[in-house]
């Protein structure tokens, strides 16, 4: 008959314990890839963001200058479309003012809110309020002694 006798061996459980740490060590390494890899999106997301917000501002003041200068040639009547181009932020969150000094976008937030000076020497007066909620184009109209933002093509006759 055969005798069996319990030994205690702990190599195999230092290999478990060995085999649980550098799981545990993979995990940890995994979860810090991901996070590092989610920052860089996100900064990445918002510098467009502020990037695309500064172009669209500096074309429609472009536009707003051009209206100004046709003004001043007299009863003249202009109007110029100008693209948006499209953001990651909830653009019906944002309203875009316009007055005799600068153009002004206005987040409901406050935390992407900008503005631009305009020299405003046109032969008129500067109004116009936008709410950007599905905008892809901005109209800067100058029709009658007044420099308007609109959301449309002018229909004036």
């Amino acid at each position: 008959m055969r005798r069996t006798a319990l030994r205690k061996d702990t190599s195999g459980a230092a290999t478990e314990l060995g085999y649980i740490f550098t799981f545990l060590l993979g995990v940890l390494l995994l979860t810090m890839f991901s996070l590092w890899a989610w920052d860089i999106e996100t900064a990445t997301r918002e510098r467009w963001n502020e990037n695309a917000i500064q172009a669209n501002m500096d074309d429609l003041a472009a536009a707003v200058e051009r209206a100004d200068e046709a003004s001043r040639m007299g009863s003249v009547d202009y109007a110029e479309r100008v693209e948006w181009r499209a953001t990651e932020a909830d653009e019906s969150r944002f309203t875009l003012v316009l007055t005799d000094t600068n153009i002004e976008l206005i987040h409901d937030t406050g935390e992407l809110d900008t503005n631009i000076s305009i020299s405003g020497t046109g032969a008129g007066v500067h109004e116009g309020q936008l709410t950007l909620a599905g905008v892809n184009s901005i109209w800067v109209v100058h029709y009658q002694g007044v420099t308007s933002i609109e959301y449309d093509r002018p229909q004036h006759g």
